[in-house]
């Protein structure tokens, strides 16, 4: 069997070692200068950087396991942690703050019902805060996945996470 079991947040997730074969051998040549493609391959395969994954990098690699893991921490495009089918980057920077941005994020909060959690229960939703999305005449601004909610106002927050699934 080329898989392996994780337990995460009660739910397991299966690690096909055979595609991070791919990944990293045929995509990457092993090559271990390609360290951050390989990890983003790895988190879009897996929606974040399971640890059993960058273990066998490691290896695969050659190189240090706790390298490896710094530049995962490092980097905040990067996540360790289980993560939602949709990820939300809310714009907490300063042109977004003043612009009501905080509201936007406690409606989120609510709408999502995160109780203090990232993520919600059913791994919908991540919410992170982030402190520039490069849209600062926009704000306050919303990121799901690849799509910039500008302009975004408390009253419409619903309305735009109905749009994912």
């Amino acid at each position: 069997m080329n898989t392996v079991s994780e337990m995460n947040n009660d739910q397991t997730l299966q690690l096909d070692y055979v595609e991070l074969d791919t990944i990293i051998e045929k995509e990457f040549n092993s090559d271990k200068e390609n360290l951050i493609m390989m990890l983003q391959a790895i988190q879009k395969r897996y929606n974040y950087l399971p640890q059993p994954a960058i273990a066998y990098l490691s290896t695969k690699i050659g190189v240090p396991y706790s390298k490896i893991f710094g530049v995962a921490t490092f980097y905040s495009t990067f996540s360790i942690e289980p993560r939602g089918r949709n990820i939300i980057s809310i714009c907490l920077g300063t042109a977004c703050h003043v612009r009501g941005a905080e509201r936007v994020h406690e409606r989120i909060k609510v709408a999502l019902d995160l109780g203090g959690q990232k993520t919600t229960a059913d791994q919908r939703f991540t919410l992170e805060s982030v402190r520039c999305i490069g849209c600062c005449s926009l704000g306050p601004v919303v990121k799901i996945n690849e799509d910039m909610h500008a302009r975004l106002a408390p009253d419409a927050v619903n309305k735009v996470l109905d749009q994912y699934e």
